[in-house]
């Protein structure tokens, strides 16, 4: 018995070293730029959070990632109300879900210099957008704190979607493609490249 516990230990120590040294990279690294996960509800949660948080950060760039057609004007209004400047804010279209708003955005950080990013989304999307930008931006040496915007869901989501997005992260490392759902068809998987 005690010699399955010494091995399990000693494969288990580094790995908990790293996530450790890890933890505390993330923290020391102060964050250059606030990235958000759009596509809250149409109350916009999410852009309305991340305008006051804004206000505390006034010399970061705000990248807001995906948030559906139509929102950009609306969220523009948000931010200038709560006397964010305009031009510190940018828009990514080209996200329709939680992996893609990290695949379409890690190159532009990178090319900036960004090491370390505030990450804002909901309470029950943040442990699946975790899991994603620690495979996506952690690629590219990027950290990331992640910031919970409060709702009124009372569950996280299923772990299930942290895995199947997880996996999809790694898919995307390996090969620079996602495999999505097509909304029109649930059952129909689309095969996405990194370039499109």
């Amino acid at each position: 018995m005690k010699g399955i516990s010494l091995r399990y230990l000693i494969l288990i120590l580094p790995l908990l070293s790293l996530w450790g040294y890890k933890e505390v990279q993330g923290l020391l690294t102060k964050p250059q730029a606030i990235l958000v996960l759009g596509g809250s509800t149409a109350k916009l949660e999410r852009e309305r959070f991340t305008a006051k948080f804004a206000r505390q950060h006034p010399n970061l760039p705000i990248l807001i990632s995906g948030g559906g057609d139509g929102t950009e004007e609306i969220t523009r209004k948000v931010f200038i109300n709560q006397g964010i400047e305009s031009h510190r804010v940018e828009f990514d279209k080209e996200a329709s879900d939680t992996v893609a708003n990290f695949t379409t955005t890690v190159d532009k950080l990178q090319q900036r210099g960004i090491k370390s990013v505030y990450l804002i989304t909901s309470d029950y999307h943040i442990r699946r957008a975790s899991v994603v930008a620690e495979i996506i931006l952690g690629s590219r040496g990027i950290n990331f704190q992640p910031v919970a915007v409060p709702s009124q869901q009372t569950k996280p989501e299923p772990i299930e979607k942290s895995v199947r997005d997880g996996v999809r992260s790694i898919l995307w490392l390996a090969t620079g493609l996602t495999v999505e759902k097509k909304p029109s068809n649930p059952q129909q998987i689309e095969v996405k490249g990194s370039g499109e």
